[in-house]
């Protein structure tokens, strides 16, 4: 299969469990892989024969940047499903980093697989 990537997305949003966590909004990193089947973009040069992923992308950084979800779990399962609602997607993972969440640890972090 495929596989259209968005990598080291950064941005920042209200995230966490604690009080301190809903105060100002963190840094968060999103990489998307959407699996999908690309011959006829590639034989036609054409971009309607592909996923849109500047398209995905906005949805992405719109969710994000209103989101106050709890749990970067959720987040990545919502990052899913804006990928999924391209019915050329036929499969996707999410990875949701959020870095400096734990201590003496780069980040903490999700990865999702949905079909």
């Amino acid at each position: 299969m495929d596989r259209i990537f968005i990598r080291d997305l950064a941005l920042r949003c209200i995230i966490g469990i604690y009080p301190e966590e809903r105060r100002e909004k963190q840094d968060v990193i999103i990489n998307v892989e959407m699996h999908c089947d690309l011959r006829k973009a590639g034989r036609s040069d054409d971009v309607n024969d592909t996923v849109d992923y500047k398209a995905v992308k906005k949805a992405i950084l719109k969710l994000v940047e209103k989101s106050s979800f709890q749990l970067i779990e959720s987040l990545a399962e919502n990052i899913a499903d804006i990928a999924l609602s391209d019915q050329r997607v036929q499969q996707v993972v999410v990875g949701v980093d959020k870095p400096g969440a734990l201590r003496f640890a780069k980040a903490s972090a999700v990865e999702i697989t949905r079909p």
